[in-house]
């Protein structure tokens, strides 16, 4: 009697297991990236992913066990989990029929331009063995670099003439300079200077009405990448008087004497015409 229990229970046992195979066989789990932002993900800098898993609805997925592995260019924020389990079944958060699993993560700050293979892997029901997938990521740094320096000062007008120059391989719109307060420097009227679009080794110039000190003035550049991200960054430009002593007599002055001369020879005209006009006019009269 015992000995036939015992058969029983063994093919009781086997008949469960086999039964949860067959049901999982028609579980069918779909897994895709279905938003990455920033797009393309920044060398250095944090990017959000999230994974929709489907076919969850169906019970005869069982336990669904999805995983983010780390491998280059990503690593997992501190705190973020890297898996997620889900029970099977009418999935009713949302309404939704189907699990979206998000992951924050850090690009790699070395990584170059291109798309990388994230892999991703899950198991369901009773397997043991993981399903892997390859999805892609994609990275570009699209941040901008720029060379900036004093161009000119006019001492009589307090004019400050910045040159900048866009180094790196990305265009930039609504490009702004800024001189932040510090010592060393001091500024009338407004302190930022709105440049404009800037590509990519193109340069602008930007005026302040200002009075600098010898020594380095603190510039912060800000842009809008190609992504639409607005970024600042700060750069530190040296002003030296000396580079600009006797600019005002060699370059002003020769202009403003052309002017006067110009005037004059203009004046001595219109006096010796008037001069003339009224000498004939005299001459007329006599003749009458």
């Amino acid at each position: 009697m015992k000995k036939r229990s015992l058969i029983l229970s063994l093919i009781f046992v086997l008949s469960f297991f086999s039964l949860a195979n067959v049901l999982a066989v028609g579980c069918d789990i779909q897994v895709s990236l279905v938003n990455q932002d920033p797009l393309p993900a920044i060398p250095g800098e944090s990017a959000k992913l999230i994974f929709q898993i489907d076919g969850i609805e169906n019970v005869e997925c069982g336990t669904v066990e999805f995983e983010l592995l780390e491998n280059y260019p990503i690593t997992l924020e501190p705190g973020q989990k890297s898996k997620y389990s889900i029970e099977s079944g009418t999935y009713t958060k949302n309404y939704q029929s189907f699990f979206l699993a998000p992951f924050k993560v850090i690009i790699d700050k070395d990584a170059i331009d291109g798309n990388f293979p994230l892999e991703v892997r899950y198991r369901f029901g009773t397997n043991t063995g993981y399903e892997t997938k390859d999805v892609d990521l994609e990275v570009e740094d699209v941040r901008a670099d720029f060379e900036i320096y004093v161009k000119d000062y006019d001492v009589t007008t307090r004019t400050l003439t910045f040159e900048i120059l866009n180094i790196d391989d990305s265009d930039v719109e609504a490009l702004t300079l800024e001189i932040p307060k510090q010592d060393g420097i001091t500024v009338r009227g407004s302190n930022k200077n709105i440049v404009g679009d800037l590509d990519s080794n193109e340069y602008t110039t930007a005026d302040f009405d200002a009075s600098p000190t010898d020594g380095k003035i603190k510039v912060l550049i800000s842009y809008s990448d190609s992504i639409n991200v607005r970024r600042t960054i700060e750069k530190e430009v040296v002003y030296d008087s000396t580079y600009f002593e006797g600019v005002e007599k060699t370059e002003k002055k020769p202009v403003v004497t052309y002017v006067i001369v110009i005037l004059v020879i203009g004046l001595l005209a219109y006096l010796i015409y008037r001069r003339n006009k009224k000498k004939k006019a005299f001459q007329a009269k006599l003749r009458k």
